[in-house]
């Protein structure tokens, strides 16, 4: 007789393949203490995090941390109810306002996480007679949220405005609306996308949107932090950015802003709105202090973006592979799983912690050391990691340990 879970059986062989003799679990690590931003206690040992896509290491601003006591002293643990019931607190209005300050946008929506928003909206914005135009590359919860709604679905190459132009002509004729989904950084390369090109294309169509996901660019690009459409100049052409709090703003939660003057209708007609409890009220406390200070951390993004061009230039001058340009994701790209696995628990027992990622969640199949940068991280820091990828890189062989000598030497 079938089980509930045998369809996942050549899953679960492929991680006991991985995985196997029980060595430490790249999907399973615990922090037993957190020390700072950028170091935690795991297994016994000071560990340097450069995984946590902590961007500006706001998880422990003290203003922060302070308006997130007074909120949990005056308002509880949390809310126990929806937005649509009982669980609109001020500091949820506030916290949108100041999405809408921030933004320069006339509407914003908070939502429980930053999953929720891309499946809440994407899988209301568009009906059964309408078209949704999705980067390849985008992340699980666009692709979960473009499944859940009505709209049919058309994956364009990643990060090529050619073919959505292509893509969007074939539809020039067909009624219904169309709608563009792009991410500003991609979260497993760390390429940016080309938003001029894919705003060209889409000014020449009709009834066509484009929501954004800016979820690793919020407060890493542009000058105010308002991410890749304002790093562009497209902030105007952009109908819909959604965006998290669990990377540069430090904390959990999600958000949609928009200027289309019909966008309050998602209050009452998207279901990952009306039926999930909102956010803490200390939560959302901090959330609106760290957009504050988001918005006058020039500073942090330009500390970010040197450490940043730091590890790149380190690691590739290891002759590893990086995914893509500077950017605060480095993602590292192993010659298989086996190996990728294998350089993960190097770099962990050695002191360094990054994100393991293997297909078919990341790009061209690759298989990925995936770190990601804080402003916080210091050169020593950086330095002791560059260090440890060279030890480990030599004693897996994927470079020569000479000249893993002469770079830790250098």
């Amino acid at each position: 007789m079938a089980d509930l879970f045998d369809r996942f059986a050549p899953l679960m062989a492929q991680r006991d393949a991985l995985l196997g003799d029980g060595g430490a679990n790249p999907f399973q690590v615990k922090m037993d203490e957190v020390l700072s931003q950028t170091e935690a206690m795991i297994e016994g040992r000071k560990t340097i995090l450069v995984g946590t896509n902590n961007y500006l290491g706001l998880t422990f601003a003290p203003e922060a941390l302070q308006a997130a006591r007074a909120a949990l002293d005056a308002c509880g643990t949390g809310t126990t109810g929806s937005r649509v019931a009982n669980g609109t607190y001020s500091g949820h209005q506030d916290l949108e306002t100041a999405l809408c300050d921030f933004f320069g946008k006339d509407h914003a929506m908070v939502f429980s996480t930053g999953f929720l928003a891309n499946l809440g909206v994407l899988s209301t914005l568009m009906g059964a007679d309408d078209y949704i135009l999705m980067d390849a590359d985008c992340h699980a919860s666009i692709y979960d949220g473009v499944r859940g709604s009505q709209a049919q679905i058309i994956r364009f190459k990643h990060n090529d405005a050619a073919d959505l132009d292509k893509r969007l002509a074939r539809l020039a004729d067909k009624p219904g609306n169309k709608l563009i989904v792009i991410e500003g950084i991609y979260s497993m390369l760390g390429d940016k996308a080309p938003l001029k090109e894919f705003v060209a294309v889409k000014k020449k169509y009709e009834n066509v949107y484009l929501l954004s996901d800016e979820a690793h660019s919020l407060g890493v690009l542009g000058r105010y932090g308002r991410g890749l459409p304002e790093e562009a100049g497209c902030e105007d052409d952009v109908d819909f950015i959604v965006g998290t709090f669990s990377k540069s703003v430090g904390t959990v939660g999600g958000f949609c802003v928009s200027n289309h003057p019909k966008f309050d209708t998602l209050r009452l007609v998207c279901r990952a709105y009306v039926f999930t409890a909102s956010l803490p009220p200390s939560v959302v406390a901090s959330a609106a202090v760290n957009l504050k200070l988001i918005q006058r951390g020039g500073a942090l993004r330009t500390r970010l973006m040197r450490n940043a061009a730091q590890l790149h230039a380190g690691l590739s001058g290891l002759g590893l592979k990086i995914a893509s340009d500077v950017s605060p994701v480095v993602a590292v790209v192993a010659p298989d799983p086996q190996v990728a696995v294998q350089f993960w628990r190097g770099l962990i027992a050695n002191g360094v912690y990054v994100n393991l990622a293997l297909p078919p969640a990341t790009p061209f199949g690759f298989s990925l050391l995936r770190a990601s940068l804080c402003a916080a991280h210091t050169e020593q820091q950086l330095d002791a990691v560059i260090a440890v990828f060279a030890k480990v890189a030599a004693e897996i062989g994927l470079i020569a340990p000479a000249k893993r000598k002469r770079i830790a030497a250098g």
